[in-house]
């Protein structure tokens, strides 16, 4: 890193742009340029951020940190720089269709033909074959890589391949995980703590009587009066019915489930499950397993129900509702809204590598033949069909956070009291909102300013138009109208670029590493009877020693931080000059201090600590 002073001479008078070219040398030699600070005769300093690549011989045009609404620009020379480069912008991030159905994604086949703005500093560091490899290596499993078709011989000898770190979840989950109350727990406190819902009445294709589930009940009520008292909960896969399994290994034959599952609240306030079926028709080859059941029955029932989870969890969860809503933010943002613009200002390092990550992630990773092919049930093409099948109930209203707990009656603290996904979520999303509020105050004196801010409107109609293909059931707003509605959208994105991402993210290879836990396959069909099933047969459905391999390397890949990760409300980048916003982003940092303390007050000698949304492990952006 280097500075430099230039030093003029002659009067400039009032600076209203700096031109920066660079000559080109036999070699390329990319410079990154991060801001220009102009003294002027009088003493005062301008600052002019850039943080930009200026490659070959192109020339950056910068204007100073002030940031602008459109409005604001009065003179021919500024407004025709905010339309130009916004007219350079959209020739470089180009919408392209992925998959009929998809949000659109950038037009790039690979991370090397993206804009040199938005690509990893070091490709290397994100090359998905290296890094699983690499992690194979590490977590000294890669004698097995191979291993594909080769069972494991019982539970235990998954042991071969799951790295001990004592007192950690994962090792709790390895302990545990065969417990009723475990596998009620993931459903809240999981890395997929979003499927389940209050049960308001028992659905007809799940035709479960009183006689069947009388001895989990702990008030002496029917099934009926639990249910209206609110104490049954449901978590209903029917996404994964008539999704095609995995064929591209004509030796391993790979099954995918639909299954319904009924939870119930007991005493202690604990959710434990009550009922499984694992076909959405009910019928006499698709049977009620309840934990009543021989101990063989009931274990694969739950095992079935935590492979659907996996599979729900990677696609739709994690690949759509985070990755690929995040870049239709970015994209949205790169083509609308200039670098002047204060909500550019607000959002860019909420973006950080997001287009990047997905582009390299459709080269290696989901792509025909990829790493997901290898060890998943949905590979194959079951991932393409999950998230089209996933895009009606990709709605604006169930990226709000607050209204999306309540949506499905999870919002009551009293009632579920161990939900810390929720609890930490709203508290990380009011610091959010609160932070955009204030910095919407600055810029935005009215609602009616808010009406009149085109770029802001191209914005949020490119999002509606390409991102959701203008499904008007989708519920995304194509204008934006008031400063409150406005509050929320930029809540909706920094949320979901950052919070929504963490907490489904980064618990992967707590709970997804022991592998019975979260089966990424399953070799065997689902049973369609009771009191057949045998340990040989579960662990003859569960992924075979390769398969289990390269599903290890994939989570602790996907749970590690980048190198220079950046957390939530750091923002080494100076986009901002004004006083007002860095006294917002002071106000923003103490607010998520006090959510670290509060979370790390509660999770003090808690055997499960739940840490995903703690803010000192929430990174800025979707980078990984």
């Amino acid at each position: 890193v280097d500075s430099y002073d230039v030093t003029v001479e002659e009067d400039l008078g009032e600076i209203q742009l700096i031109k920066i070219e660079k000559r080109k040398y036999w070699y390329q030699d990319d410079w990154y340029l991060k801001y220009v600070t102009v003294k002027t005769p009088m003493g005062d300093y301008l600052e002019f951020p850039c943080y930009r690549w200026i490659t070959d011989e192109k020339e950056i045009v910068l204007r100073d940190g002030r940031a602008k609404l459109p409005r604001d620009d009065k003179t021919q020379i500024l407004k025709q720089h905010r339309r130009k480069e916004l007219e350079t912008r959209q020739k470089m991030y180009r919408w392209k269709e992925w998959h009929p159905g998809f949000p659109l994604s950038i037009d790039a086949q690979s991370h090397s033909e993206l804009p040199r703005d938005i690509q990893f500093d070091n490709e290397k560091g994100i090359d998905f074959i290296l890094n699983y490899s690499k992690a194979m290596e590490n977590l000294y499993v890669n004698r097995f890589m191979h291993m594909f078709q080769s069972s494991w011989s019982d539970f235990a000898d998954f042991e071969r391949i799951f790295v001990r770190i004592s007192n950690t979840i994962s090792e709790y989950v390895m302990q545990h995980w065969k417990e009723d109350f475990m596998f009620g727990y993931q459903f809240l406190n999981g890395c997929n703590p979003v499927l389940i819902r209050r049960c308001t009445e028992i659905p007809k294709k799940l035709p479960v009587t009183m006689d069947m589930v009388e001895c989990s009940l702990e008030r002496n009520l029917t099934l009926e009066q639990e249910v209206k008292q609110g104490n049954i909960f449901i978590v209903d896969y029917e996404l994964l019915d008539g999704v095609d399994a995995n064929k591209t290994d004509p030796c391993t034959i790979q099954y995918l489930a639909a299954p319904i599952c009924l939870l119930y609240k007991n005493l202690e306030n604990k959710i434990v499950p009550i009922a499984i079926q694992l076909g959405q028709k009910p019928g006499p080859d698709n049977p009620i397993f309840l934990p009543s059941d021989a101990t063989y029955d009931w274990l694969l029932a739950k095992i079935w129900v935590r492979s659907s989870d996996f599979h729900i969890h990677q696609t739709v969860t994690h690949l759509l509702r985070t990755h690929l809503v995040s870049e239709v933010f970015s994209i949205a943002m790169f083509r609308q809204l200039p670098a002047v613009h204060p909500l550019f200002k607000l959002l860019v390092p909420h973006m950080r590598f997001t287009i990047a990550i997905n582009t390299k992630a459709r080269e290696q990773l989901i792509c025909e033949c990829g790493l997901f092919d290898k060890a998943n049930a949905t590979g194959g093409g079951g991932h393409v069909q999950m998230v089209q099948k996933a895009m009606k109930d990709l709605t604006y209203g169930s990226l709000c956070f607050p209204e999306e707990i309540k949506a499905k009656g999870m919002d009551s603290k009293e009632d579920i009291p161990y939900y810390y996904y929720r609890d930490d979520g709203i508290k990380v999303w009011e610091a959010i909102k609160s932070f955009a509020e204030d910095v919407i105050h600055v810029y935005y004196e009215s609602d009616e300013v808010v009406c009149e801010d085109v770029e802001l409107q191209a914005f949020v109609k490119d999002i509606y138009v390409y991102g959701m293909r203008g499904v008007k059931a989708s519920g995304f707003p194509k204008m934006v109208r008031t400063r409150e509605k406005l509050a929320e959208y930029l809540t909706v994105i920094i949320f979901t670029t950052s919070a929504q991402h963490a907490a489904v993210n980064f618990g992967q290879y707590d709970w997804c590493s022991w592998i019975p836990n979260a089966p990424p396959t399953m070799r065997r069909p689902p049973p369609t009877e009771k009191g057949t099933v045998t340990i040989e047969q579960i662990v003859e459905s569960l992924p075979d020693r390769g398969r289990s391999c390269w599903h290890l390397g994939a989570v602790w890949a996907l749970s590690q931080f980048q190198d220079n990760e950046l957390f939530l409300g750091t923002y080494p980048d100076e986009h901002f000059v004004e006083k007002p916003v860095k006294e917002a982003m002071e106000k923003f940092r103490k607010n998520l201090d006090e959510v670290v303390n509060a979370i790390a007050e509660r999770n003090k000698n808690k055997k499960l600590p739940y840490y995903y949304l703690s803010p000192d492990r929430i990174p800025n952006s979707v980078a990984v």
